[in-house]
């Protein structure tokens, strides 16, 4: 009897803790400490950037979720992290979807933590058509590496992002910087022709392509030959990966020369064997050496562009939310009344009649 009683009021006592989140025994502290007890109250970026700048991996998780969920409070938590960001080497891992980049990147972060590297990963992910959120299929693939304490594996939504990445991806990127590894691994959701934004977010494209769909004539068509700075035909035993290779190489050929002189090499590799791991981990450290002269640079031409999208995005949302949007379906009726033509329109929106 005494015994089941003791059993009743440790489990009262645990409710109790559960329901209210002010008062946490000691034993959960440390998570408590992570948790918003007044949700629509602002989160105080230095108390939790200071615990992202110690690569405390709780708050690396939810400075990330923050960041994802867009607002005030993820601009000034990346405004108050950016500072302490600039030494982490960001590679991004795009191509089509199959291409087997998933477990090319898997490989990759055993190659740089036997380098003794430290490693983030940011896999942007298809979307849940209910929720909105990944569906994590890349963080399935890559389970066994989320028990290194050097590395860690995020997804994140694509929620539409036409251009292979959604727009908490830099500010992801940004957070794993600060925190301080090494190495930010960037893999984009494989939308294909449009899956060009992870140029301008990362300092290394890797773009990979399998010999059985066509993919050459994909390059020429989607722009990766301007985007790419290492090509790796994947699944090397196909019987024609060598003549995919030798395509790639015959284009860049072709090609003008790149401004920075950079001449992008062709690997052929097989992510499940680990066959060409080696000649691809050299043609990405070549291009890291190359990248040092002028990483302070490009650093600045990536904060001019993102600083001219977070405008013309902050603009546009103003602009639309200042009743505009429904003048222009009153426009619309009109539209249909009087026939009148859309620059028309557009300009009585703008205020131009």
């Amino acid at each position: 009897m005494f015994r089941a009683l003791v059993i009743v009021l440790c489990y009262l006592e645990f409710e109790i803790w559960n329901e209210c989140p002010l008062r946490s025994p000691p034993s959960v502290k440390t998570i408590a400490s992570f948790r918003n007890p007044h949700p629509h109250a602002p989160i105080r970026p230095p108390s939790h950037t200071q615990a992202v700048l110690t690569g405390e991996r709780r708050a690396i998780a939810r400075a990330i979720t923050v960041v994802e969920n867009g607002g005030e409070d993820a601009a000034d938590l990346v405004d108050t992290l950016y500072p302490h960001t600039g030494s982490a080497w960001r590679i991004g891992i795009t191509g089509p979807p199959g291409a087997g980049k998933s477990t090319l990147v898997d490989r990759l972060i055993a190659l740089f933590r036997g380098k003794g590297k430290t490693v983030g990963v940011v896999a942007v992910d298809t979307s849940s058509p209910f929720t909105g959120g990944a569906l994590l299929g890349d963080r399935v693939r890559m389970d066994e590496r989320t028990s290194d304490g050097g590395v860690f594996i995020r997804s994140l939504a694509a929620r539409g992002a036409l251009g292979g990445l959604s727009e908490a991806t830099e500010a992801a990127c940004d957070v794993l910087d600060a925190a301080g590894f090494d190495l930010v691994l960037i893999e984009t959701v494989g939308v294909g022709q449009g899956e060009l934004d992870v140029a301008g977010t990362a300092d290394t494209v890797l773009v990979v392509l399998v010999p059985e769909s066509g993919d050459a004539v994909q390059a020429m068509k989607a722009g990766l030959m301007e985007i790419a700075h290492v090509f790796v035909v994947n699944k090397a035993d196909h019987p024609e990966a060598g003549l995919m290779v030798r395509a790639l190489r015959q284009m860049l050929h072709l090609r003008a020369v790149a401004k920075d002189g950079w001449e992008v090499p062709v690997v052929k590799t097989s992510a499940l064997s680990g066959e060409g791991l080696d000649e691809l981990s050299d043609a990405l450290s070549s291009h890291r050496v190359h990248l040092e002269p002028n990483w302070q640079t490009s650093r600045e031409v990536r904060l001019r562009r993102r600083v001219r999208r977070i405008v013309e995005e902050s603009w546009r949302a103003g602009f639309w939310s200042d009743g505009r949007s429904e003048r222009l379906d009153a426009s619309l009726e009109l539209l249909r009344l009087e026939n009148r033509a859309p620059h028309q329109i557009a300009a009585t929106l703008l205020g131009a009649e």
